[in-house]
């Protein structure tokens, strides 16, 4: 083949920009929508598709922190998962991803495999380019993209499923600690708890979900040194009910229209619940399930006092841990070798290997100090760097094809998923999906509500290209009608 031949673009009706879950979700639904589709491009370097960050760690100890029963790519169908897993052999091969309670969690690397299986089955239909996406340009009425295998694709529907931005460590650690041998801004990269030593002690800054699992798996390597865990309210993500019951509540008539009136509905629709024999979590499930219709009644004003003064609340009540690690966390906590502390940074100062480090704690604001052996980043994505680090993401600012939402969150879309551009019109035929949406969609964070968006994107998408097809087909019965005449 020539070079002019390899570097002419490929002509594809559909390309999707990131294959973790997101984009695998809109792949799957889009052509079982339309079987006569011949084949979507999904634009991922990984190897395999359907896993992302999120399915992507080998490591055990990392499990889906909702049972597998709710885990699915067909919202009707939500045990489809977790027939998977009984007819896979997969529980099998982990007998502690069984519950006695009769619930599954297992390793979040095998609901990779079974989405990557669901893909899978598709066949040749499914191409993916095992490559990044570096640019996206308009040219006339399609979408050029840019690979860094050096290739172009040409595409009339673009969707983008680009991950969260990585951790951004706070300034002060960053620059005191540049360069030291256990300080883990990105703790996910592939072996980065490796430099852990066994009697290390360790300070990890925030107490979120990331926390948790970073406690699982130093626990699993054999790690036994003193634990702090950092953030400013000290709050741990709580575990789940003993017993299971439907969601409860209605936040969806006559939505709040300010922040302080739901969180009053809520606290009254708990007190309703434990009066009659039901937990807390069963509220929360179904503010979850009714958070597109709360988040829209809310004015931008009060979005943003949500975001400031209750999100870590509703994320540490929201995103639950498996029952296997929050066991770790409670006998780390017993054992005296892992503190949660609610209080700032004041002041991080290196000597040699050794990292001395001040905080004010938030109740007496008593400033001490501590010394620690390694610092691990656990505050989660950096979803206000979204546009900064993704060049994908730069690259269609400077057009002015999308925009950061005006919380900061990720991506502002139309009601029908379109990206925003700079004059506030939806960019036509470029879709987002994926937890970048939440800043207008609302609730898209657990894997429930990224399904069910992503088949709203893919039944759009369908619909897209069936107009296509009508109006080609149109424009041939036209044309052979005026030849004829």
């Amino acid at each position: 083949m020539s070079e002019s031949a390899q570097k002419r673009p490929i002509h594809v009706p559909v390309a999707i920009i990131g294959g973790g879950f997101s984009g695998a979700a809109v792949a799957w639904h889009l052509l079982r929508r339309r079987p006569e589709l011949a084949r979507v491009v999904i634009i991922e370097p990984r190897a395999e598709l359907g896993r992302g960050l999120a399915y992507s760690a080998a490591d055990p100890s990392h499990r889906i922190n909702v049972p597998a029963t709710r885990m699915s790519l067909l919202p009707d169908h939500p045990t489809h998962f977790n027939d998977w897993l009984e007819a896979s052999g997969a529980l099998e091969a982990d007998p502690a991803a069984r519950r006695s309670e009769g619930r599954n969690f297992p390793a979040r690397a095998v609901f990779g495999t079974y989405v990557a299986a669901q893909l899978a089955a598709l066949g040749p239909r499914v191409q993916h380019v095992a490559a990044a996406a570096e640019a996206v340009e308009a040219r006339g009425d399609v979408y050029r993209i840019h690979t860094s295998d050096g290739a172009t694709l040409e595409a009339g529907i673009v969707v983008l499923a680009v991950a969260h931005a990585p951790p951004s460590p706070p300034s002060a650690l960053a620059r005191a600690l540049a360069g030291h041998p256990r300080f883990l801004p990105d703790p996910w990269k592939a072996g980065a708890l490796d430099a852990v030593r066994p009697d290390d002690r360790v300070l990890i800054v925030g107490t979120g979900l990331t926390m948790a699992d970073l406690v699982a798996t130093l626990d699993r390597i054999g790690h036994r040194g003193a634990i702090v865990a950092l953030s400013r309210r000290g709050l741990r993500s709580r575990g789940h009910p003993a017993a299971l019951h439907d969601p409860y509540g209605d936040f969806a008539t006559d939505p709040a229209r300010t922040a302080g009136v739901l969180v009053r509905r809520i606290r009254a629709a708990v007190a309703q619940a434990v009066a009659e024999g039901k937990s807390w979590h069963c509220v929360l499930d179904q503010v979850r399930l009714q958070g597109s219709t709360i988040w829209n009644a809310l004015p931008l004003h009060e979005r943003a006092r949500l975001l400031r003064h209750l999100r870590p609340f509703w994320d540490v009540h929201r995103f639950r841990i498996a029952p296997q690690v929050e066991e770790v966390l409670d006998q780390r906590i017993a054992a005296g070798t892992l503190r949660l502390r609610a209080a700032s940074l004041q002041s991080v100062e290196r000597s040699g290997e050794a990292i001395a480090v001040s905080f004010r704690d938030r109740r007496t604001g008593a400033v001490t100090q501590e010394v620690f052996d390694a610092v691990l980043t656990a505050t989660g994505p950096a979803h206000g760097r979204v546009f900064a680090d993704n060049p994908v993401l730069a690259a269609l600012e400077r057009a002015g094809l999308a925009r950061p939402d005006k919380l900061r969150l990720g991506i502002e879309v139309a009601g029908d998923g379109r990206a925003i551009g700079r004059d506030g019109a939806p960019t036509p035929d470029l879709f987002v999906v994926g937890p970048l949406a939440r800043g207008t969609v609302g609730e898209l964070m657990g894997l429930p509500d990224v399904t069910n968006y992503a088949i709203r994107i893919a039944e759009t998408v369908a619909a897209r290209l069936e107009a296509d097809a009508n109006s080609r087909a149109a424009s041939a019965c036209y044309g052979s009608e005026r030849k004829g005449g």
